[in-house]
C-alpha cells in the first residue's frame, strides 16, 4: 500500500498535538484513505523521546486514538470522541522508526456509538501496538447545543460533517 495511491483527509486544526501542522511540538499526522480505513505514516520527533530512545506509551496512545478518532469522523461524517480505549503494546517503538498507523471502525453499536480499532506498525508491517475504542458519535448540531468543543475546530471538520 502506497500513500500515492489513496485520497489525503485533511484536518485543518492549527492546534491538535496530534494533527496539526502548525503545532511545533506535536507529530503532525496525515491522513490518507482507500474508503474502508484510514492510514498516516510518520516518525516521532527526538523532543518525544521516552526512556533510552523508545518512545513513551503515552504517545504511542495518542497516535492511535487520533487514527481511531479520524476514522471515525471520516467515515461517519459525525463528531467523535474517545470514551475507552484499551492498548496492547507489543514490539518497542524507537525515535524516527518508519511508522504507519491504521484505523478503521468495526462495529456500529447504536446511532452514538461505535467501536473503532487501531493498529500501529513499524518497519516491514511489524505490529509494535494495537487498540480497539468505543467512541461517542455526536452531529455537529449536538456539538453545538452541548458546547463541547470550541466553534474553531468544529469549523476545522466542516468538509466532513454532515450537517
Amino acid at each position: 500500500m502506497k500513500k500515492e495511491n489513496l485520497k489525503e483527509v485533511v484536518s485543518r486544526d492549527a492546534h491538535c498535538f496530534g494533527c496539526s501542522q502548525k503545532n511545533p511540538y506535536g507529530l503532525k499526522m496525515k491522513f490518507y484513505t482507500d474508503e474502508t480505513a484510514l492510514y498516516s505514516w510518520l516518525s516521532v520527533p527526538p523532543h518525544l523521546c521516552g526512556w533510552d530512545g523508545i518512545v513513551h506509551g503515552g504517545v504511542l496512545s495518542t497516535i492511535l486514538d487520533e487514527i481511531m478518532g479520524w476514522s471515525a469522523i471520516y467515515t461517519l461524517r459525525r463528531v467523535t470522541m474517545t470514551k475507552t480505549m484499551t492498548i496492547d503494546f507489543l514490539k518497542p517503538v524507537y525515535i524516527e522508526d518508519k511508522l504507519r498507523a491504521e484505523g478503521r471502525i468495526v462495529e456500529r453499536v447504536s446511532d452514538r456509538e461505535v467501536i473503532v480499532e487501531g493498529k500501529l506498525y513499524k518497519g516491514d508491517d511489524v505490529l509494535c501496538a494495537q487498540t480497539r475504542g468505543t467512541f461517542a458519535v455526536f452531529t455537529a448540531k449536538a456539538i453545538k447545543r452541548m458546547n463541547l468543543m470550541p466553534q474553531e475546530s468544529l469549523g476545522s471538520l466542516g468538509e466532513y460533517l454532515d450537517q
